[in-house]
């Protein structure tokens, strides 16, 4: 029987390690900080050039690299053409989120717009978001 619990022990530590590990390595360049934070890959969305009614949606990825869970309270467009989305739930240290965004393509021409998100993260509660891009006119039928 004490085979059997050290086994199952030695697994899980293993697992665990593993685990760690990965995490470790794919937020290396994350610095750590006390209570919740919020580290995005990028704070830009660059759309480039994109067609007239154009798919427009797009994702901001962050990590907590914090101690605490981070709990996203809100996320606003800066406008009616641009919609976030917002986590309902806790992101746990170290976990992953997403803030998806859909601005409306139906718009001809150059944009920039913001989304101001605001949460529990340490030292910065809001963070400005920014998407930008041109939306081409329709071809021309002859």
């Amino acid at each position: 029987m004490k085979k059997i619990i050290l086994f199952a022990m030695l697994a899980v530590a293993g697992i665990t390690a593993s685990q760690a590990q990965s995490t470790k390595t794919k937020a290396a360049k994350v610095a750590k900080v006390e209570g919740a934070g919020m580290a995005f890959e990028t704070e830009t969305i660059d759309y480039g050039t994109i067609a007239h009614n154009a798919d427009g949606k797009r994702e901001f990825v962050f990590v907590n690299n914090g101690t605490k869970p981070l709990i996203i309270t809100n996320t606003q467009g800066s406008c009616g053409c641009t919609v976030p989305t917002t986590p309902k739930e806790p992101i746990a240290p170290g976990a992953k989120g997403i803030i998806g965004v859909k601005y409306a393509t139906d718009r001809v021409g150059a944009f920039t717009k913001t989304v101001t998100v605001t949460s529990n993260a340490e030292g910065q509660p809001t963070k400005v978001l920014t998407i930008k891009g041109t939306v081409l006119p329709d071809p021309v039928k002859s």
